[in-house]
C-alpha cells in the first residue's frame, strides 16, 4: 500500500509539473497551451481522488491500520 501511495503522489507531482510547464511555454502564434495545461490540471485532480478513495477503501478493509493519539484524548 505504500508503494502505491507513493507512485500516486508521484503522479501528482509530476501532472503539477507538466501543467506548469504548460502555463509557462507559449504555442506558435503567441497562443498560450491552456487545453494541454487544463488537462495536466484535471489530471491531477482525478489521481488525487483517486488517491483518496483507495486510502479509504484501505483503511476499511483493514490494510491500513490508524496510528497515534487516540479519540478523545
Amino acid at each position: 500500500m505504500k508503494f502505491i501511495v507513493a507512485l500516486a503522489f508521484l503522479a501528482i507531482l509530476a501532472s503539477l509539473g507538466s501543467a506548469l510547464v504548460f502555463m509557462m511555454r507559449n504555442g506558435r502564434s503567441g497562443e498560450t497551451k491552456s487545453g494541454h495545461m487544463v488537462k495536466a490540471l484535471g489530471l491531477r485532480v482525478g489521481v488525487s481522488i483517486v488517491l483518496f478513495i483507495c486510502i479509504l477503501i484501505g483503511w476499511h478493509l483493514g490494510y491500513i491500520q490508524p496510528t497515534g493519539i487516540a479519540a478523545g484524548q
